[in-house]
């Protein structure tokens, strides 16, 4: 097809820089030139949603997922910047990983996932 992969995601934000900083201070994203984050290869998912599902708050029109390579040690390092991390059993599964969801200073649920260990 031509593409091979996301260059950019882009959204409006009533305070753009301070957002920035949070994403590059707590999670690492857009510390690079211009704000370009250099990424690992690995899996991409792009799903629609219903627009009545309720996997992630009905106000918002998508959720950030974020693959994380080591899942308690971000958590904890959140959770050490006052940061509310929400875990659930029933986010984690053998097949799928491990997951755990936090809110960016405008309230976008970023859902943080540890991809299941080859095996």
């Amino acid at each position: 097809m031509g593409v091979n992969g996301i260059g950019g995601l882009f959204f409006r934000s009533a305070d753009p820089e301070a957002r920035a900083t949070w994403y590059r201070e707590h999670l690492g994203i857009g510390s690079g030139d211009a704000g370009v984050w250099e990424q690992e290869a690995g899996a991409t998912l792009f799903a629609p949603f219903p627009a009545d599902s309720d996997y992630f708050a009905a106000d918002q029109q998508f959720m950030l997922n974020l693959r994380v390579s080591d899942l308690d040690e971000l958590v904890a390092s959140l959770e050490a910047a006052g940061i509310v991390v929400e875990r659930r059993a029933e986010w984690d599964a053998e097949d799928y990983g491990r997951f755990a969801r936090i809110h960016d200073p405008e309230g976008l649920p970023v859902e943080l996932w540890e991809p299941p260990t080859a095996g």
